[in-house]
Formats: C-alpha cells, structure tokens, sequence
C-alpha cells in the first residue's frame, strides 16, 4: 500500500561542515530514492496539490511517470507549465502550496512532491532532453522588462506560442533574484540557474543584460521607436525597506538586500574573488522572512556569530520551515519577541551593537497574525558589528516615474489586473513588481498568466 511506505529522507550536508563552505545543503534524490518516493502517491482523481500549485504542474501525471521509469515524459508534463522545475524544486515553499495539500499529509508525511519535480528537473538538465517545441514565428514582438522569474516564464511562454522575445536585464548577468538574491547554497548558479536559462533561450528568446529600462531606454520607447507590440514589465522588488530608527545611517547597516547581491552577484563569498564584504565578528538580522534567512546563514558562513531578531514567536515565522530548521542546525541564535528600538554606534560612526525591547502578542491584525505589543522596561543591548535589515522591499521607482500612465499603489507598486493588463495600453505587468516580494513559483504564475493575456490582446489587434 502506497501510504504505508514512510517519506523517504533526502540526504544532506552534515550542518558542521556545511555552516562554513557554500555547497549545496541539500543532495537530493537518487533515481532509486525518487522511484521509491513517487511509489507513495496514491494518484487522486482529484488531486488537490495540482489546485494548490501557483502554476498548476500536473503533478501526480508527471510523478507516476517517473514511478514507470519514463523520466523523459515526466520532465515534458512538468514542461508544459513550468520552465524552471530544478529551480522551483529547490526553492518553492510547498509545505504551504502542493505538499500542503496533499491528502497522505492528513495522517502521514505528504509526498515530498518538490524533491521529485528536482529530480526530474536535474535528470533533465544532465540528458539535455531537446527543448519544448515552438509555434511557428507570428511575425509579432514582445519586450520583456526583467529576467528574473515573472520575465523567464512569460518569455518562455510567448516563444513557445511563435512571438519574437526580448529580455532587456539591468544588471550584468541574467537572472534576476535567483541570481542576487538566494544563496548558492540553496541554488546553485552554475550548475542549475545557468542552465536553467540556458533552456529559455533554446526557445529563441533573446536576452539583453546592462539595460536599465527607464534611463537608456523607456517603456514609451520600446512601444515606439523599437516596434514591440507589447511590453511585460517582471522588474520585480529591489528597493529595500528600514525601520526609521535612530543609528539606521551608521556604518555596518545594510539591507540583506544589498547584503545577498554582494556575496551572489559579485561572488564575495569566493577566496578567489577580492570584493570586499564586510561581517565582522557578530552579525544581527533583523527580519524573519525567507530573506532574513538566507542572510543570516550567509554571514554565518562567511565567519560571523549570526543572530536573527524577529518581533513575534517563532510560531508566526514566514520563512519556510526548511529554512528555519538548516538555520537551526547550523547554529544561528533565534531571538524572538525581540523588536529593536536603535542601533547603537562609537564616536567613529560604526556599529557596535543594537538595543532591542521584548515583545508580547496581543490581539490579530488584519494578515490574522496576532500585533506584537512592547513589554515596558524590557530594554536590552546586543553587541554586533553588522546589522542587516531583512523587513522585505518594493519595486524600484524609476519605470513607473518614466511611464506616463501607469498607475502604482501606495507602496509603488504596478497596478494590473487579475490578468496582468495595466493602466497602459499593451502593458502588462506580474511578480514582485506588482505584489511586493514573494515566492518565486508566484512571479512564474504572474508571468504565465500574462503570456496568455497578451496572446489574447494581440490576436485581437
């Protein structure tokens, strides 16, 4: 019976070792662990994990080919609604989506659904199975704003449905916050994103990096002078929130932000690179999110003590259980009920450590969380070196400032409807640009469901 068969575990990096080096945490499956596991789904005639997917992988389609052996027709079932399985295998959070829903969960473990959609995601990457086929070209062109993952499945999308694509990409490697922003500890850059990418530009998909939209050229541009019928903005969320309290301004507070970008993108935490990263020997993070995270266990293993500060229980954590569990084990020190008050600095101007106040939970508040309330008196100092501000981020000003008529929220946010259109004629927009930062299967389901709308918008023209 297939329930009866308990979750088969995935193999790790012993937390010792791995808290000072940036090798993947975690192996995987092998072809005979994957088969086992893909043995425990029980293959509903409705299966809830597929309704809880934010891009509606068929799931227990693709796992029962993998139980069969036919890895090739599991990883073209996955093809068909995601373009980037070994990423999402490796960083979505689907003990909230797919594995949450699953009915084996009720009584046991839930199939661990993400490691087998990595596993066929890396078996495929390893067999350059040939990419997924394209329509004929319609003779249309679509600018794609960002490339990280709304922008990568919205141009996948379109060029498998025969539009000419082109990603224009700020920085100088393509990406997005996969590359930035998560650790090469938890995805590896190389091995996986490149490659990753390298599948969506098999589909004909071209990509432009050292372009900043809003400045070389503008949203009015790319409808204009350079001919596209339509624009997807995927710009996601890269300006960081601060608190507003006193010694924010002191050297040693960055944002985990700017933090992440320095050890990714300019590779700090490698000997063999000299950008300069500055940890000194304690560092607090103040966040408790899947960023605060990963900076946390950046600095640790870039040498530091790491503390996490978070203002309410570890119950009411939005990082991912995974997460917080390596974090654990690795050795990060978990303050909770803990809301700093100001950052305390010498006559230098550098940080020498944060003064914090004890919290408790009083009633909920609007998310249904429970307001964290301060306890008077509670006052106490942290010693540090290094505080990173881990309190989430909005989406860059600039394109909406050079875009007449695209309306923002009041966090700056795009404003776009259930289909992605804009205030703008031919504009669409999805992902962090237009939620604030979230989960990177969700900017792929933005971007997806914008690929159809402006399909439907171009066929009627």
């Amino acid at each position: 019976m297939a329930n009866k068969i308990p979750r088969v575990p995935v193999r790790e990096q012993d937390p010792k070792v791995r808290a000072t080096n940036f090798e993947e945490v975690c192996y995987g499956y092998d072809l005979e662990e994957a088969t086992l596991e893909a043995s425990r789904c029980l293959q509903c005639k409705n299966p809830r994990c597929v309704a809880a997917c934010p891009v509606n992988i068929r799931i227990p389609d693709f796992i029962g080919a993998l139980h069969r052996g036919e890895l090739q027709q599991a990883a073209d079932i996955i093809a068909e609604d995601s373009s980037l399985p070994s990423i999402c295998g490796r960083v979505c959070p689907q003990e909230s989506q797919c594995e949450g829903s699953c009915i084996l969960g009720i009584k046991s473990e839930p199939v661990a659904i993400g490691k087998l959609e990595r596993f066929v995601g890396d078996w495929k990457l390893e067999h350059g199975a040939a990419a997924h086929r394209t329509a004929p070209r319609n003779g249309r062109r679509v600018a794609v704003i960002g490339s990280g993952p709304a922008g990568l499945a919205c141009a996948s999308d379109l060029a498998k449905m025969g539009y000419g694509v082109k990603i224009f990409e700020a920085l100088h490697k393509v990406g997005g916050v996969l590359v930035y922003g998560i650790p090469e500890f938890r995805l590896p850059k190389q091995r996986i994103v490149a490659r990753e990418i390298a599948e969506v530009e098999r589909l004909g998909v071209e990509i432009e990096t050292d372009v900043i939209v809003g400045r070389t050229v503008t949203v009015d541009s790319l409808l204009g002078e350079e001919g596209y019928d339509a624009v997807f903005i995927g710009s996601g969320a890269g300006l960081p929130r601060f608190m507003g309290i006193p010694g924010e301004n002191l050297n040693g507070v960055v944002s985990a932000n700017e933090f992440l970008t320095r050890a990714n993108l300019m590779r700090a935490y490698d000997d063999t690179y000299d950008t300069p990263i500055y940890v000194g020997k304690r560092v607090v993070v103040v966040g408790g999110g899947n960023v605060a995270m990963d900076a946390v266990r950046t600095a640790k293993r870039l040498g530091a003590e790491a503390t996490i500060v978070y203002r309410r229980s570890e119950k009411e954590l939005p990082a991912r259980v995974e997460e917080v569990h390596h974090a654990k084990q690795e050795g990060i020190c978990f303050r909770m009920l803990t809301n700093p008050a100001e950052v305390l600095g010498d006559e230098r101007g550098w940080v020498t450590g944060i003064r914090c106040v004890e919290m408790e939970l009083g009633e909920p508040d609007q998310s249904g969380r429970r307001s964290p309330v301060v306890k008077p008196g509670s006052e106490f100092d942290i010693a540090c070196d290094v505080v990173i501000m881990a309190l989430g981020t909005s989406p860059n000003p600039l394109l909406a400032a050079t875009t007449a008529g695209l309306e923002t929220d009041r966090r700056g946010c795009i404003t776009a409807d259930g289909q992605g259109a804009t205030s703008r004629e031919g504009v669409f927009a999805g992902g962090d640009a237009v939620t604030g930062a979230a989960t990177v299967i969700l900017a792929m389901g933005a971007g997806r469901t914008a690929a159809r709308a402006i399909d439907e918008y171009l066929r009627k023209r």
